[in-house]
């Protein structure tokens, strides 16, 4: 499909502030469509790089007139909304909303409706209550007057995907697991990738065509196996996992509760839901939309994915205002805060008389013989406790005293980034259970100059997460006194003068 065609066609996106939603949005721009956003919280979009690029329209999924008003001149409309964690009556507002939105499409005259739901268990398997809402939504769109792909996925592997984040803290933050029986069931994942692949392809299926589609990747596996492979692909120990029949669905609700950051309205109906087994019976939309040459993304390439960012030593994209998200699998704003992982973060900020190029200085200064600014028994201790487990240490000091380039070493951490007069950031090389970074700034607050300073650290496993518990109770001595001392130094750095010639 040409993008000059795709340029005079108009979608409507409902639930763009959700995980498919707003990683849908920027995959329909760049295939050429024009793109109308329904959400109750324009707001909540402001921060998307794509914002600029739609149309955004306040209103409810499940208020006709409103919805019908948004239809306005669209040929397709994703259906992308869901009331899962909204309380106990989540089935009744699911359905309600479905059949609005059903009727909106119909008095505004819409093409295609696209709906992405759940997969729909065995005749002679009970669905938990998630499932069961989720196949009589796309029930009611399919019986509507206008025609529906409705798209069935199981588990989606990404950053921010309520399933794909417990998960990755389940494994990540227990080693060894009792875990309830269910963990044996068979799952199909499906990476977000192709998730987005088949929605888009959608809205080009042929006028007749009304009917649900299973999508799921290529690796069928029990839960027991998506939690071992997530272990391998990121890096952690083998996991022990012993399975007992004594956890029921409402106690393992609440176990996952515990563990996880994962909010329990949304836990347990996810939980739930893996009672069922769910396992794609036929893969028809390989009609419509042909697999990729290279084939599906497998299970363990969709993690990778997943945690690219984190792999990649490139985690400080992540949680930085400065950098935007440019792949499915990258985490966006409006992503709860439980999404993308654990992370562990210090900041500290000190204003300081100094000129922002003496700041800058000081910063770049770090390290070598000119120290760490604060507390140097502990840093002489760290550096001699890295070298006892086979780390670098201290010993590598630096190149040059006062200038640093990117890719160069400093002690025990490695120059990630330098931008002069606002931003040195060092990435730790020194023997760590995670991935750690050290980011000092030039800033400006009042009017005056201001020096800002994160520690940011990402765990690996439980050792991980016990490492930062640990040492959090020094990092007042050692991160605070370092903030002061830089700020203080700065303060008495010449200012270089500018001489006057004199008379000849």
């Amino acid at each position: 499909m040409s993008r000059d065609r795709h340029d005079t066609r108009l979608c409507l996106v409902t639930g763009a502030t959700g995980y498919i939603g707003g990683r849908l949005v920027p995959e329909l721009l760049e295939t050429g469509f024009q793109v109308r956003c329904l959400t109750r919280s324009p707001e909540r979009l402001r921060d998307h790089p794509w914002a600029s690029s739609v149309e955004i329209v306040a209103g409810d999924a499940g208020d006709i007139d409103a919805v019908t008003a948004a239809m306005d001149g669209v040929e397709v409309a994703y259906y992308l909304v869901h009331a899962l964690g909204s309380g106990p009556r989540f089935e009744s507002t699911d359905r309600r909303t479905a059949r609005a939105f059903a009727d909106a499409a119909e008095r505004a005259g819409l093409a295609r409706i696209i709906y992405l739901g759940g997969l729909v268990p065995a005749a002679d398997d009970e669905p938990s209550a998630h499932l069961r809402s989720r196949e009589e939504v796309g029930r009611i769109l399919l019986e509507s007057a206008t025609p529906t792909a409705a798209l069935r996925a199981a588990v989606i592997i990404g950053s921010g995907s309520a399933s794909f984040e417990m998960l990755r803290y389940l494994t990540e933050r227990l080693p060894a697991m009792i875990t309830p029986r269910w963990v044996r069931n068979r799952i199909q994942p499906i990476a977000i990738r192709d998730v987005l692949r088949y929605l888009v392809a959608c809205a080009d299926l042929p006028a007749d065509v009304n009917r649900p589609f299973d999508i799921g990747g290529p690796d069928v596996l029990t839960y027991v196996e998506m939690m071992r492979r997530y272990a391998k692909v990121a890096r952690l120990t083998p996991r022990m996992i012993v399975p007992v029949p004594v956890l029921s669905p409402w106690l393992s609700s609440h176990w996952v509760g515990l563990v996880t950051p994962v909010p329990s309205s949304l836990a347990r109906p996810l939980v739930e839901s893996l009672r069922n087994e769910v396992v794609c019976r036929e893969h028809d939309i390989a009609t419509y939309v042909p697999d990729p040459a290279s084939g599906l993304i497998g299970f363990d390439h969709a993690v990778e994915l997943a945690l690219q960012r984190i792999q990649d030593a490139e985690v400080m994209s992540r949680w930085s205002s400065a950098s935007l998200p440019g792949a499915p699998s990258d985490p966006l704003p409006t992503d709860p805060d439980w999404a993308g992982g654990s992370l562990y973060v210090d900041e500290r900020a000190v204003l300081t008389s100094a000129t922002p190029a003496a700041l800058w200085q000081v910063i770049e200064g770090v390290g070598g013989a000119n120290g760490w600014y604060s507390f140097p028994l502990a840093w002489w201790a760290r550096g001699l406790l890295d070298r006892a487990s086979g780390g670098v240490g201290l010993r590598r000091g630096r190149r040059d005293p006062n200038r640093l380039m990117v890719g160069e070493s400093v002690d025990f951490w490695r120059v990630e980034a330098r931008e002069p007069l606002q931003l040195l950031r060092l990435r730790a090389e020194m023997r760590l259970p995670g991935l750690a970074w050290l980011e000092l700034r030039v800033g400006e607050r009042d009017g005056q100059t201001e020096y800002q300073q994160r520690a940011v650290f990402h765990p690996r496993g439980l050792l991980g997460h016990l490492y930062w518990r640990g040492i959090a109770p020094f990092h007042g001595i050692v991160f605070g006194s370092m903030a002061r001392n830089i700020a203080a130094a700065a303060e008495s750095v010449p200012i270089p003068t500018t001489r006057t010639p004199g008379p000849r």
